[in-house]
């Protein structure tokens, strides 16, 4: 009989990885609120016209697609069997993909819905998305991403917001982190005054990759491209300045003085910055010229999270797309938008056992069982205990008071209440702390105030 397992790039979580889960999306969800989201929900799975031509080449490859049910074969011919050619089998056996990220189907809600939608709508999603990626560290098929997005304003104050929202639950999480920033006119900016216009998705995905591959492999992507070697050189410097954020603007002010698709990028950078002296934020906010973030919607601000203390790849990005919507029949929409990697966050906080004891919201306190007789006298007593806020259980059988234990002790429950013929006699409890080993005898109004302390 085969071992039961799951695909690779998925994972089981037990209760107490799920409560640790909980508390990220918890955390997540309040800071939302706080800014004035709400929350939508979308399919899993999308119409495969919803999918196609939003993610570039790259990202297209990595779509999971579901066979139509039924005869997949009958739209094709005994030809084009024999042909064995996997792209047009797709497109002619699947109908549906798995969605790739939040922001499309968000897209395809906006237009979709927009008689009932109030604009500017901010809205904000927790749900999981699926990539046919190859597995590594920190990198699944299957993941959680938690989006808040903006659509229908050009304002630039959104980045503002967004920045602040992203500082704000790292900062509840107490994960150091480091904001990058960039834009994609600036990039389309460098990509004119190189004279590779033409080639600007090629160097922005090639780019992108500079902190993973390094310079050399990087380059020699832009050569397969068909990148000159003259603007490969003049790209480096560029893509190279240091300084500080002021400083890199300026510079870049002067370098792409003849394209004002670059000084528009400079300016809106500019803009954002400046609002941001206002605010005291606990992350480092660093230009990056490298960062391009491989989507091909984007168009204006673009930003990405890298965590100080940890080595992984970035835990959350986002930034400006004007024309989504378009892609669905709905113009003049702009949007602007970011996305939190939980199950990257989750392996940063377990790596720094950065989890409040709370959080876990395990079960505080355990009755023990003596028998039917005070089964019957704990029911009450327990509906009491729960009505107050406490999460109690009592053990379903009277069975040896060393399994009882051993359960309480599995379940890393703090206190375990011992109300025998005596107690029940007196209408006490006996409250044992589990850590210490310490036992008091306390009426019900003294548990429930001890234990919601």
């Amino acid at each position: 009989m085969q071992k039961p397992s799951i695909p690779k790039g998925t994972r089981d979580f037990s209760p107490e990885e799920m409560a640790k889960r909980n508390y990220i999306f918890n955390t997540i969800r309040e800071v939302y609120h706080l800014y004035g989201y709400q929350q939508i929900e979308t399919p899993a799975m999308e119409n495969f016209s919803t999918l196609m031509g939003k993610y570039g080449e790259e990202g297209e490859k990595l779509l999971f697609k579901i066979l139509n049910s039924g005869d997949c074969f009958d739209k094709m011919t005994d030809a084009e069997l024999l042909e064995r050619n996997p792209a047009k089998f797709v497109m002619k056996a699947c109908d549906k993909g798995l969605r790739y990220d939040l922001t499309v189907p968000f897209a395809r809600y906006v237009v979709q819905h927009r008689n009932d939608i109030t604009f500017p709508f901010k809205r904000y999603q927790i749900q999981p998305v699926w990539r046919a990626d190859r597995p590594q560290k920190g990198r699944y098929r299957e993941f959680f991403q938690c989006d808040a997005d903006v659509v229908g304003s050009d304002s630039l104050m959104n980045e503002v917001e967004l920045i602040q929202i992203i500082d704000e639950v790292f900062r509840r999480l107490g994960i150091r982190i480091t904001i990058k920033i960039n834009n994609r006119k600036i990039l389309s900016g460098i990509a004119e005054i190189i004279d590779e216009a033409e080639k600007i998705v090629d160097i922005t995905v090639a780019i992108d990759k500079l902190d993973k591959i390094g310079q050399a492999d990087v380059n020699e992507e832009l050569r397969s491209k068909g990148v000159s070697e003259q603007a490969i050189k003049r790209l480096q410097p560029i893509i190279g300045l240091t300084g500080t954020n002021r400083e890199k603007l300026e510079e870049l002010e002067r370098i792409l003085a003849i394209s004002q698709t670059g000084l528009k990028g400079v300016s809106e950078l500019e803009f954002i910055l400046n609002r941001l002296t206002y605010i005291k934020l606990n992350a480092s906010l660093e230009l990056d010229l490298t960062l391009a973030r491989g989507l091909n919607y984007y168009t204006g601000a673009i930003f990405e999270v890298k965590v100080v203390d940890v080595e992984i790849g970035s835990v959350t990005g986002g930034g400006r797309y004007d024309n989504l919507t378009s892609v669905f029949g709905m113009d003049g929409v702009s949007g602007v938008g970011v996305s939190f990697g939980a199950d990257r966050i989750f392996d940063v906080l377990n790596q720094l056992n950065l989890y409040p004891t709370d959080s876990l919201q395990t079960t505080q306190v355990l009755f023990v069982n003596f028998g039917e007789e005070e089964e019957s006298y704990l029911l009450p007593l327990l509906t009491r205990v729960r009505a107050a806020g406490i999460r109690a259980e009592l053990y379903p059988e009277a069975t040896k008071m060393k399994k009882q234990m051993s359960y309480a002790n599995a379940k890393k429950i703090p206190f375990v209440a011992l109300v025998g013929e005596k107690e029940m006699a007196e209408g006490m409890i006996n409250l044992k702390n589990m850590l210490s080993g310490e036992q008091v005898l306390l009426t019900p109004d003294e548990l429930i105030s001890n234990l919601n302390l």
